[in-house]
This record gives structure tokens, sequence and C-alpha cells, in this order.
């Protein structure tokens, strides 16, 4: 297995690009290196608490070494007092790259005329390759004789594409196979074909901050005090594509801020392909940038340039298609869905909503609720601002799962079942969600199970029955404001509907769960 060692500091313009966390940039090298079969056997870096531009030598700084796994503070004190302490470990690696222990070095805004300088100095003579980032540093290694193999700057660099690129030169160096390690962090990563990555569900369960906030500013414009916030709704309903996109070219191409720009650029270029634009065009922006990247670094681009190269051109080309192939398509499907969601209400509205108040509860326990039901509410509040799924999702699910709730705090099974179920009533009036605080009571009782899916059903067949369109996610006492005009009355219905059926079948079942505990005792 090769070894690598990691030498460097915070620097002054990598402090602003990662160098501000030397353990999380440092993981992401192990995280790189183990993926390539190397391994991580020596560092030694300083960090301070601020850009070494213009630093003063009695600036507060750590010197971290290699403890474990991953990089730790070994020592403290000012900066001049820790650059004395690194010369000892600035030999310990010279006597290792000597010995054959090192087989090649990373360096990050290094010393090399300094601290650093006995280890570059041995480096230069074994000629083992070395891949660094800084300017200066890397220019003073290489006028020692070094073997520098990859160099770049640190600006547009995340600690993820740096890393990267030094796995990347090596492995291409020693003919070594190498994929890099995509996760949303180094401790939580994924490898495997980029194509694997693209995860619906995900996409959707990132991005319902933005359809929250969308939500919560409609139903705050309803007030005639903050009736300019419509407005702002919709300026989010117009960017709601861009934020799927931004979080769709992020997770895919696994570049984190290299990916978002893709996303962005590529969403803000398809928006009037609505939220099917919006998606597709980050998706492709996400796997355009992971093989540009890889392209470049693969023919030695320097990080800088690789990085410029997958932000931008994947995020222009994935616009482009979007602009110009997907937008009139998905425009064509996201209408499509919707007049088939307004076929089924006219045909008959009561089977609609019953069928669609039936499966709600299948579809999220089932995990297609966000990648399914998700992306067709926001479809449709697209178009008018509010949905008829939106209003099954508020009456069979929240609703639901509040009278589930409330049922055992009046007539709870166990004592711990109050306990339990007061937070979970409380953010589903409160918030709009949350509904799996229903979960641990209706997987442990058929009854409470059944009454839950009717209940649903119900309430379904009511909202279909009196016209009503709403959205979900919101404050409960706030959705009536938010139904289709003229239909608040009918909503607060559909809502007591929901509420009333699940608690009254929950109680049932709790009464009866409880007269046969006791019929046992006896």
């Amino acid at each position: 297995m090769r070894k690598i060692a990691v030498i460097g500091s915070s620097g002054g313009n990598l402090y602003r690009q990662g160098g501000d966390n030397p353990k999380a940039m440092i993981r992401e090298i192990k995280v790189q290196a183990d993926s390539a079969g190397m391994e991580l056997a020596f560092v030694q870096f300083i960090g301070t608490n601020g850009s070494m531009d213009n630093i003063s030598a009695e600036a507060p700084a750590k010197l971290y070494t290699l403890i474990g796994d991953g990089a730790e503070v070994v020592s403290e004190g000012t900066l001049t007092e820790m650059n004395q302490a690194a010369v000892t470990y600035d030999e310990e690696l010279a006597g290792m790259i000597n010995n054959g222990q090192i087989d090649a070095v990373v360096i990050l805004s290094c010393d090399p005329k300094g601290v650093n300088s006995k280890a570059l100095l041995a480096a230069s003579q074994k000629r083992i390759p070395i891949a660094g980032t800084g300017g200066k540093s890397v220019a003073d290694a290489q006028s020692m004789g070094c073997n520098i193999i990859s160099a770049s700057g640190t600006t547009g660099t995340t600690n993820r594409t740096r890393a990267v690129a030094f796995i990347a030169a090596f492995a291409k160096e020693w003919k070594m196979k190498y994929s890099p390690v995509i996760g949303s962090s180094a401790g939580n990563v994924q490898e495997g074909s980029v194509w694997k990555r693209i995860n619906f569900r995900g996409i959707m369960m990132s991005s319902m901050p933005g359809f929250i906030a969308m939500a919560l500013c409609l139903a705050l414009g309803k007030i005639p005090a903050f009736s300019a916030l419509e407005e702002v709704f919709n300026t989010l309903v117009g960017i709601i594509p861009v934020i799927m996109a931004a979080i769709a070219a992020k997770q895919i191409s696994g570049l984190e801020e290299v990916g978002i720009v893709a996303g962005i650029i590529a969403g803000v270029m398809s928006t009037d392909g609505g939220l099917i634009g919006g998606l597709a065009a980050g998706i492709i922006a996400g796997i355009l940038a992971y093989y540009i990247i890889t392209f470049c670094l693969n023919h030695k681009f320097p990080g800088t340039t690789a990085n410029i190269c997958a932000g931008g051109l994947s995020g222009l080309i994935a616009g482009f298609v979007g602009m110009f192939l997907i937008a009139p398509v998905a425009l064509w499907l996201g209408n499509g869905i919707k007049a088939v969601i307004d076929m089924a209400l006219a045909f008959n509205p009561v089977l609609a909503g019953a069928v669609a108040g039936f499966a709600i509860w299948f579809a999220i326990m089932g995990g297609v609720y966000h990648a399914a039901i998700l992306p067709i509410v926001l479809l449709e509040m697209e178009a008018t601002g509010n949905s008829f799924l939106g209003a099954i999702d508020m009456c069979g699910l929240v609703l639901g799962c509040a009278g589930i709730l409330l049922a055992n705090i009046v007539k709870p099974r166990n004592k711990g079942d109050v306990t339990s179920s007061i937070p979970g009533l409380c953010i589903n009036l409160f918030f709009g969600t949350f509904v799996e605080a229903a979960y641990p009571f209706m997987f442990s009782s058929k009854k409470v199970f059944a009454g839950a899916i009717l209940s649903a059903t119900i309430s379904g067949a009511f909202v279909g029955a009196l016209g009503v369109k709403c959205t979900a996610y919101v404050p409960t006492f706030i959705a009536p404001t938010l139904a289709n005009e003229g239909k608040a009355a009918a909503m607060v219905i559909c809502m007591l509907v929901a509420i009333g059926t699940a608690f009254v079948f929950t109680l049932i079942s709790n009464i009866s769960e409880g007269k046969k505990q006791k019929e046992q005792e006896k």
C-alpha cells in the first residue's frame, strides 16, 4: 500500500477555502486516499484562527498531527511556538522519506524554506511525487527540485475537489485505479457510478425547506397586513426549479459548492420548464460536472481550472439542454399531469378523493411520497397556488395523525403514550408535518392502522366532493385560508372530518384494547 504524508498550514487564501477546518480538510484527503488503496501515514499541519496573510507571529495557533484515523491537536500556543514545535515533526518525516516509509507528499500552503525544509529536501532527493496547493509554497518546492506532479491555486476549490485532485494525480502516477468518493461529507460517503446517485426522493427531501418557505409566504400573504408577501410567493414559485436543480447537481456530482454552482446555472436557464425542467437540468448538470472534473484531473488540469470547467461548463451545457430541449417537454408533461388530475375530479370527484386518501398513507410509508406525490403538489401549486393532493395531504395525513395522537392523550393504552403523543400533536398542528408520529400506534395495532386508512379515505372523499384544494406543510389553523377561492369553510369541514374520524376510530380501538387487557389480568 502506497503511503502518503500531508504537510502544511491554514495558509492565506486556503484559510477561506477550507483551511479554517483542518480536521475536515485532512479527513477528506484520507477518505479519497482510502478509496484509491493508499494510506495516510503522516500529518504535520499548523492551523491558525485567521488567514496567514500578514498574520502576527504572536497569533494563536495549533499543531495537528496524525492520531488514529485523523488529524488531532497535539500542541497550542503562538504561531512562533508552533513553528518551532513543528521542526521535530519535519525531521521525523524526513527520516521516514529517506527510509522509504513515505511514497508521496501532499503540501497545503506549506513552508519549504522553514518548518518543512528537511522533509521536502528529502522528498526532492528521493524524487517521490508531490501534489499540492498554494502558489508560493509550490513554487518554493519546485525551486528545491521537488517532483511536483500536480499543483494549483486554491481559488474556487473545495476540500473535496482538492483531495480528489491530489489522489487522482498520485493514482495516475502509480497507474492505480481510483474512483472519487462522493457524499454529503467525508464522514458520509457514497461510492459507485454517478448514475446510481440519482435519487429523486433524496432531492425532494432536501428541497423541502424551499417548499415550506413558499407555502408560508402564501399563507402570510392572505393576511391584509402582509399582502405584499404574495409577490414573494410568486418569486419563490419561480425559483423552486432552481433550488431543485442546485440540490440535484450537488448530490449527484458530489462536488459540494462546485455542484451547487453548476445546478444554479442550469436551473436558472431552465425555469421555463418548471419543476420538472429544473430537476432534469440539475441531474444533467451533476452528471456532467462529475465527468468533466474527472477528465480534467486525469489530464493534469490545475485544481482551480478543473473546478471552473466542472462548475461553469456543466451548468451551461445542462442549461442549454434544459432551455431548448427539456423545457418544452417538461412543460407539456407538467400540464399533462395537472390535466389528468382535473379529469379525474371532473369524472367523479368523490371517488378521486377517496382513492387519493386511501393511497396517501401507503405512499408515505412506502417511501414514494416525496418522489411522487410532493412533485405533483408542487406542479399544481405552480399553476394555481393550491393543490388537490395538498388538501388530501393536510387532511388524510396531518389531521389524521393529529386525531390518532389526540385519542392516545385522551384514552391512552399505556401511560407513556400521553408523553410521546403531546409533542407529535403540537408539531402536526403548528407545523403541518411529522405524520410519522402516528407510526408507533398504527404499527402496533391493526385496528388503529385500518382506522387511519379509513379516516384518510373518508376525508379524501369529502375533499373531492366539496372541490377543495389547499396545501400542506403549514400550520393547520392557517390551511383554510390557503384553500381555493370560496372553499375556506369547506376545507374546515374536511379537516374536522379527518381529525374527528381518526380520533373516534383510535379511541374505539384503545377502549377495546383496554378491555382485553383487563380480562387477561383477571
